[in-house]
């Protein structure tokens, strides 16, 4: 696993220019069949400036709030009201993930490459949002197009260029700030479907028109889509309405199950939108992954993520590396990081109405997975890490739900929140055992304190989860009664 690193760092001179030219004034994997997959080394499976925090312009004419949500949408056919929101790392930190996630805000523009672009910023106050070119590909062979080119803007008019052209983004790292920004020569329109905003007809006609374009996005107050117009094609047909509303309700799903219910400043939801990026390549065996900004799709994953068939009956893979990136870093030991992630999977499946994952037969023995857990329990010799299979290893974690209520993850991160604000980006797989074994046992203290019982005995003695002595004897530390059940005997 690589370690951590900022995102959108490619300096603006090698692949981007931006000059000032007039003042204006004013003032972030799933193996392909499905298994779990660390080979690769990232995380697999894996006044009139009243804009908003993630405003798009997509081409039409009149400022609009429908449908606005979180992030009520201000613009004109050349002009972006935006309001500034908290930064990514911000945002990663008061919610104790291990992941930043997009503070991207669309624009509906392209950008070609080697095209000077008009662009100008009247700022209300003294923020400037900054500029973005290009889209996510973290294993494209050329390393400048692994990631968007960032470009700083100025007040007033600027021009900006980028020798490989692509999707136009802007951030805006504030707290409330406002700016109006105007694309001006050598910005082009994307075909863009925006919910609340786009109907069908319109859509199809700019993926009509727009031929010469790469690109197409579809977003929401909660989503960015980015698609190549070969991938969008394959899949024009579909009720894009009804594909979108489906995405809302995916993130929906993980923000419930994370407890954010905006009861109090920690518990907002992420400012911004989260990012789906179509990719160009993935490493073999791989079908998706997650890394800081962004999930990644390759082509081969565009019947569940463009379909809504597909998303509503099959889109695991997207619950899961959405879920990567909700991940909290104080319990995610290296083995833990295919396993918790899957808190956020199975809560999307109840969202949608899906069986259980953890209910699936296996054709070969007739037995689903609890039905081959839950025997070994308590046996000689196992250990949770060794013993249990990558679904069997999620089962602990459901059974703490069954045993304590719906509201036990919500509550747990909740908790982990007030306690953990300053944590770094996790490095996964590191096999540091002292980390390791401080996170393991940081699971065990968060759920005993969480459910207000003693789970040593399903930690450490049933489920063999490596906590050793000195880990017993600091959850015995914290005095709490039994349980009044068992938890490791419960199943859906």
């Amino acid at each position: 696993m690589r370690s951590a690193r900022t995102p959108f760092t490619t300096p603006a001179h090698l692949a981007a220019s931006s000059s000032l030219s007039e003042d204006v004034g004013g003032p972030v994997a799933i193996s392909s069949d499905g298994s779990v997959s660390r080979a690769v080394g990232r995380r697999m499976i894996l006044g009139a400036l009243a804009g908003a925090g993630a405003t798009a312009l997509l081409g039409s004419g009149t400022a609009s709030a429908q449908g606005a949500g979180r992030h009520p949408v201000q613009h004109s056919k050349d002009t972006l009201l935006i309001k500034a929101f908290p930064e990514a790392e911000k945002e990663r930190m008061r919610l104790a993930r291990s992941l930043r996630s997009s503070d991207f805000i669309p624009t509906g523009r392209y950008a070609p490459a080697g095209t000077p672009v008009s662009v100008t910023v009247r700022p209300a106050g003294g923020r400037v949002p900054t500029l973005h070119i290009g889209t996510f590909d973290y294993y494209n062979t050329d390393t400048t197009l692994q990631e968007p080119r960032t470009i700083p803007l100025s007040p007033g008019r600027n021009t900006v260029s980028d020798a490989h052209g692509g999707p136009i983004y802007l951030s805006f790292a504030g707290h409330g700030e406002r700016a109006a920004v105007t694309f001006g020569n050598g910005a082009q329109h994307m075909a863009v479907f925006e919910l609340g905003r786009t109907d069908e007809a319109a859509f199809q006609t700019q993926l009509d028109e727009r031929t010469d374009i790469p690109w197409v996005e579809l977003t929401t107050d909660q989503a960015i889509l980015t698609l190549t117009r070969e991938g969008a094609l394959l899949y024009r047909g579909e009720d894009h309405t009804t594909l979108m509303e489906l995405f809302d309700t995916v993130i929906d799903s993980h923000a419930r199950i994370s407890g954010l219910d905006g009861g109090g400043p920690l518990d907002r939801p992420k400012a911004g939108r989260y990012h789906f990026n179509e990719v160009s390549v993935v490493p073999s065996g791989v079908g998706a992954y997650a890394w800081h900004g962004y999930n990644g799709f390759p082509r081969a994953y565009m019947d569940r993520l463009c379909t809504v068939s597909g998303l509503r009956t099959r889109g695991w893979g997207l619950y899961h590396e959405l879920g990567h990136l909700h991940q909290q870093a104080a319990y995610q030991a290296d083995q833990l990081t295919e396993v918790t992630v899957n808190i956020y999977s199975l809560a999307a499946q109840r969202a949608l109405g899906q069986a259980s994952n953890l209910l699936t037969v296996d054709p070969k023995t007739g037995l689903n997975y609890y039905q081959t857990a839950l025997p070994k329990l308590g046996t000689t010799g196992i250990t949770y890490e060794k013993s249990f299979g990558a679904y069997e290893k999620l089962i602990p974690l459901r059974q703490l739900e069954l045993a304590f209520g719906e509201d036990f993850w919500p509550r747990l991160h909740r908790l982990v929140r007030r306690e953990h604000q300053h944590d770094a980006p996790v490095d996964d797989y590191t096999h540091d055992p002292v980390i390791n074994a401080r996170q393991y046992l940081a699971l065990a203290t968060y759920a005993s304190r969480t459910a207000g019982c003693d789970l040593t005995d399903f930690f450490v003695r049933r489920w063999a989860f490596p906590i050793d002595p000195s880990g017993v004897a600091a959850l015995a530390a914290l005095g709490l009664p039994q349980p009044p059940v068992d938890p490791s005997t419960l199943a859906d």
